[in-house]
């Protein structure tokens, strides 16, 4: 964490995550290039180094498909959070398959221009005034570049160096690459498909990861936001032990109430890492675990276990009239609360 910018150590659902993430691409990757041809029904004849290149290209963007569902998903159903720990792994993996398909389109388009490669790719259709014929190269190149650029800051280095808020901004990224990535293919290699099997399955990923981030936006902002000092949460009986309750305040803040060994504690929502949700994650070890990349804080005054130095705000909670109430006043981060204690 803040002493290594290394966060979690490697661990055996690591290694699984990222066995199963290689498997599950090199199985694409194979159907594709065995069954593709009879599939896709090619208007004319290609080559294999083109099918292959179509095989990586339509892998990354699957790919980039799913990394933008497991998001909202994991705020609908909370069976799709195991899927959240290791998410930028799979982005730079993402980002390798999709370096993969340029190079593959380069060395094949570009090798035997009587100009050089980059100013071929460059400067061939400069088209830009008309949307039929427009260069889709741009898009595709703007993607790459794109994910190569959250790929190499994907590191607790560049999160530490670039601090969190411009880390966050930059990778935002994802999102104009993603419609970059649908504008390239549409523009692009549906022209060299029969039909519009292709492009149309290319946009409805698309439309399904809009709908996913507005169901999700949706459940988020349900409900009004509780007002006053002192708010009600839930009955104590509400609270699983090791989760939370997560309730909105005023201003947009969240606070967690979490269950521990039958008493109940209350910290921010927001980890200090990348503001992922804590509310989301479970108790592990007597520490809250964020369930996006494993910062862990101890409940009863927010602070990270030693060595390591993240503290997150804590809240007052008291039990009156049956419920649960939190103080919407935080405390400073680190700071001791003592425990409510459950109802006898």
């Amino acid at each position: 964490m803040s002493v290594s910018y290394i966060p979690v150590q490697w661990n055996g659902f690591k290694h699984r995550y990222n066995l199963a993430l290689a498997l599950a691409v090199g199985l694409y990757l194979w159907i594709f290039v065995q069954l593709g041809p009879a599939l896709l029904g090619h208007a004319s004849p290609v080559t294999p180094q083109i099918h292959n290149a179509r095989a990586f290209g339509s892998c990354a963007f699957l790919m980039m498909s799913v990394i933008l569902m497991i998001g909202p998903l994991a705020r609908l159903d909370a069976r799709f959070l195991p899927l959240l720990y290791n998410r930028r792994h799979f982005g730079v993996m993402t980002a390798l398959v999709a370096l993969s398909h340029f190079l593959l389109i380069f060395g094949w388009y570009y090798a035997f221009t009587p100009v050089s490669s980059w100013e071929a790719l460059l400067f061939s259709n400069t088209a830009y005034d008309r949307a039929l014929g427009f260069p889709f190269e741009a898009f595709g190149i703007f993607a790459l570049v794109s994910l190569l650029i959250l790929a190499a800051t994907s590191h607790d280095f560049w999160l530490s160096f670039l601090t969190p808020r411009l880390w966050k901004s930059l990778h935002y990224l994802i999102y104009p690459a993603y419609a970059a990535v649908v504008a390239h293919v549409t523009l692009g290699a549906a022209q060299g498909v029969r039909g519009l099997a292709f492009p149309a399955l290319v946009w409805a990923l698309a439309l399904l990861v809009a709908g996913l981030h507005l169901a999700a936006w949706r459940k988020e902002r349900g409900g009004a936001a509780a007002a006053g000092d002192w708010v009600p949460v839930c009955r104590p009986e509400e609270i699983e032990e090791g989760r939370a309750r997560v309730v909105r305040l005023a201003g947009g803040e969240r606070a967690a109430v979490f269950r521990h060994e039958g008493r109940f504690s209350a910290i921010s929502n927001a980890c200090a890492h990348q503001n992922g949700p804590l509310g989301e994650g479970r108790i592990v070890d007597g520490c809250v675990t964020c369930p996006w990349h494993g910062f862990q804080y101890r409940v009863e005054d927010g602070c990270s276990p030693a060595p390591f130095t993240e503290k997150v705000p804590t809240y007052r909670l008291r039990l009156r009239a049956g419920l649960i109430e939190l103080d919407a006043r935080a405390n400073p981060p680190g700071t001791p609360v003592q425990p409510l204690e459950a109802p006898g």
